[in-house]
């Protein structure tokens, strides 16, 4: 950042400032810039590395805002202020993700979300960058998820299920392809054959080597694979534990896709922070927490039968807990979504972006001063 400079008054005036402050100014990021720094660094391995600091306890997570609304024509709206600090060997990153969705948006060709994500000045506060957040999330979404399918997926696999057909099965499609490359085929399920049908074409545009199968019912595409993908925004829940082959692993990656019984019979469940995941009713795993049909890690010895969460993605990581794969069961990854996750990745992002001179300088005060 640019140091200050003394400033010389005109003699017989007043001057509220004795110092020129350095330009209030930030580097904008668009969604092109972004995904042109995110190919240039390893999402995967970003969001492991905020997954082990999280677990050591070396990030900061307040709770964030959260803001809900009916737009005109009656569709559900919300606003949510994600916050969250970093630590690690070459500072502390402190930022915020700004994520906004309209269930209307997709029937009028938009993405169901969008918003902005920010890293701030350590010493002065002041944002340094903005960037485009919707592909940025789905970005860290995934590679979460490709992440939780390195450590507790099955040893082997060639054939990956996606329940939903929008922004995030697109990105989730693009890491497989990266990370799996002995994936060959996508089964693939959307409450709109259309969307369906998009996404089908959209992968043969990109050259993913994936062959690609529609399923007319979500619990015949579940059934197809051992590795299952949820990606939707229902709120209410459809598959059971009948949908999922023996052996299956299931990245649970929107709200309410399972029914209870599939956690009730799950050889094991893992999390992103057990606080976050228990205290949120919106969830069904939250719902089931609170009631005590599925309890905390630490609980064995007192469960009555009931499930235990056996930790979360980072104590994996980190060694804390045992790795647990499917075997003649389901292991099910139940993640919140973590401020800290987007905010450790758009460090990279803007690390990036600052070594190769991408996206545009924005002066937030321009000429008053």
């Amino acid at each position: 950042m640019t140091s200050h400079v003394p400033a010389r008054p005109t003699p017989g005036t007043a001057t509220a400032r004795t110092l020129t402050t350095p330009p209030e100014g930030l580097l904008f990021l668009d969604r092109a810039a972004v995904r042109a720094c995110a190919a240039s660094i390893d999402p995967v391995e970003a969001v492991e590395s905020v997954l082990r600091a999280h677990a050591a306890g070396r990030t900061e997570l307040p709770a964030e805002g959260y803001l809900p609304w009916t737009n005109s024509q009656g569709a559900y709206c919300r606003s949510i202020a994600m916050l969250g600090a970093v630590g690690g060997p070459d500072g502390t990153a402190y930022g915020m993700k700004l994520i906004n969705a309209a269930t209307s948006n997709p029937a009028q060709g938009r993405d169901r979300a969008g918003g902005c994500g920010f890293l701030f000045d350590p010493e002065t506060a002041r944002p340094v960058v903005l960037a485009e957040a919707a592909y940025l999330s789905a970005l860290r979404t995934a590679a979460y998820t490709m992440s939780s399918l390195r450590h507790l997926g099955p040893g082997s696999f060639e054939e990956v299920t996606l329940i939903g057909c929008g922004a995030q099965a697109r990105t989730h499609a693009e890491l497989l392809a990266r990370y799996f490359p002995a994936v060959r085929a996508l089964h693939v399920h959307d409450l709109l054959p259309e969307r369906t049908a998009a996404f089908a074409d959209w992968v043969r545009e990109r050259g993913l080597p994936f062959t690609v199968s529609a399923h007319e019912r979500a619990e015949r595409a579940a059934a197809a694979s051992p590795v299952v993908i949820t990606v939707t925004v229902s709120d209410t829940g459809y598959l059971g534990a009948a949908s999922l082959r023996p052996g299956s692993f299931v990245a649970h990656v929107s709200l309410d896709d399972l029914l209870p019984e599939v956690f009730d019979r799950a050889e094991a469940v893992y999390v992103d922070d057990v606080t976050l995941v228990r205290e949120n009713p919106r969830r069904v795993l939250g719902r089931l927490m609170a009631e005590g049909r599925v309890l905390p890690p630490g609980a064995d010895g007192r469960t009555g039968g009931a499930t235990v969460v056996r930790g979360t993605l980072g104590d994996v990581l980190t060694g804390a807990v045992p790795a647990r794969r499917p075997e003649r069961g389901v292991v099910v990854s139940n993640p919140f979504g973590m401020a800290v996750l987007d905010v450790g990745l758009l460090a990279r992002v803007f690390a990036r972006a600052t070594a190769d001179g991408l996206g545009t300088r924005i002066d937030l005060i321009g000429e008053d001063r």
